[in-house]
């Protein structure tokens, strides 16, 4: 089992990776692979169907307005440089995609008043993240159908590949890579045989794909654009879009730490960092999958505290990314890290468990202090539901990924105490979390359609 380190942490923008970014890489996908090569008559129509959670919450996580985007050839990590409200208020008033400069039809034509669905009682058994996109010729026939599933993270399948793929990964031979460890238990068989750290061995089945400065690059790069996060979050005021009139708290309290830092305690700084990141994605803004934007804040909250507070060098980060990786790619290959399947203990718990190894791997921790500050943040994030509140990533999101923050710090600190041996192992701490997420009601798997979401009274 093999996920990059840089296919799980991804430049995108807010509020969701799971309905906005991959919704988004979804429209271009289809744009690309299956409307530009298209020859059939003129004058047709494209229509998309939103199901499941993206039916649900898919307005209050930008899902219209990331098709709609993706349709007209934007992809995530481009949109993140623009001014993308008034690219969508542009786009909203044109009735035609363009191919001029494609093999198929000049123009296809898709308005997103009349062709964008919302199907809210419409959920397909393969995934609750699906996109229909429908070709359709004058006489009203369908020409042609292809759906696509937003599997968490910006991860995105069509059809066929989600057949082909394991909890769902795209599987690659494991034999390509000198340490192809696909649970917990071989990962610390294979660190104890080789005398290395899980840093060092996921930066050597990367060498698979890119070479140590490509790696480095795109490490720095993905580093680079956390702090840019967190530090435009902490300049930030203001009232956050949706509705819910929630009003952003991360630059207040920064500057009250900042002007008593005598008094300042490390829960305070951390909560100020992770909600300064989910501040930023709630008002569609960039961020880094970490491995979800729901659950954004938390990795990049312990890096920077580590960085600002700590004089962690850039050496350090790059071992922090890489464990923090190791970790997210056992979650995801034996679990999943979207909030639709498994509620929020998919996306924060996933992401607390990440941060929990990699600060253990920064401050000294070898292989089996490391598992066990992963088991011990996921642990305790067991059962979580994900219940936004109007279907928007601000209630309980923002302030959950401070908390992540913190118990991630917590799990790490503890986990350096011990002696590495406990009683229940991460594999077994990820099995529970899948297991969780199956009995799960759907009302509380990012549907709001229960908890929180449904205990809000709008005055």
């Amino acid at each position: 089992m093999f996920i990059s380190t840089l296919d799980l942490f991804k430049p995108g923008i807010g509020p969701s990776s799971s309905h906005t970014v991959g919704p988004m890489l979804a429209a271009c996908r289809f744009r690309d692979e299956v409307l530009r090569p298209f020859t059939s008559a003129d004058n047709l129509r494209l229509r998309c169907v939103l199901t499941g959670s993206l039916a649900l919450t898919g307005q209050g996580h930008a899902t219209d307005t990331a098709v709609l985007l993706g349709l007209h050839g934007h992809r995530p990590h481009q949109v993140a440089h623009i001014d993308v409200e008034a690219e969508v208020a542009r786009l909203k008033g044109v009735t035609e995609l363009d191919f001029s400069d494609g093999p198929g039809p000049n123009h296809v034509r898709f308005c997103l008043a009349d062709d964008l669905i919302f199907a809210r009682d419409t959920r397909l058994p393969e995934h609750p993240n699906a996109l229909i996109f429908e070709i359709i010729d004058p006489s009203g026939t369908r020409q042609h159908q292809e759906i696509y599933y937003s599997i968490g993270g910006g991860f995105v399948h069509n059809q066929q590949e989600l057949q082909g793929l394991v909890a769902p990964l795209t599987m690659l031979p494991a034999s390509q890579y000198p340490f192809p460890f696909d649970s917990a238990s071989s990962m610390l068989q294979m660190a104890r045989d080789s005398g290395l750290s899980i840093a060092a061995m996921k930066r050597q089945n990367e060498h698979f794909h890119r070479s140590d400065d490509e790696l480095n690059q795109g490490l720095d790069a993905i580093w680079h654009a956390m702090r840019v996060c967190v530090e435009n979050g902490l300049a930030a005021s203001g009232e956050l879009p949706g509705g819910l009139k929630v009003q952003r708290r991360a630059a207040k309290l920064h500057q009250q730490l900042c002007d008593q830092p005598e008094s300042a305690q490390l829960h305070e700084w951390l909560c100020a960092y992770a909600m300064a990141v989910n501040e930023e994605n709630a008002a569609g803004h960039a961020v880094v999958t970490a491995p979800t934007n729901g659950a954004a804040g938390v990795i990049p909250a312990l890096l920077y505290y580590g960085w600002q507070h700590q004089q962690f060098n850039l050496h350090q980060i790059q071992e922090f990314l890489l464990t923090a990786a190791a970790i997210g790619g056992l979650i995801k290959h034996k679990s999943s890290i979207s909030g639709a399947e498994v509620g929020c203990q998919g996306e924060v718990g996933s992401a607390s468990a990440m941060a929990a190894a990699g600060l253990c791997a920064v401050l000294g921790g070898g292989a089996q202090h490391i598992e066990h500050a992963a088991e011990i943040a996921l642990e305790h994030h067991l059962g979580m539901t994900c219940d936004p509140v109007k279907g928007l990533v601000q209630v309980p999101c923002i302030e959950r990924n401070g908390f992540g923050a913190l118990k991630a710090y917590t799990a790490a600190s503890l986990a350096l105490r011990d002696s590495g041996q406990h009683i229940m192992s991460l594999d077994n701490c990820i099995a529970a979390m899948k297991q969780t997420g199956l009995e799960m009601s759907d009302k509380y798997k990012e549907t709001s359609l229960g908890g929180l979401a449904v205990s809000y009274t709008e005055c």
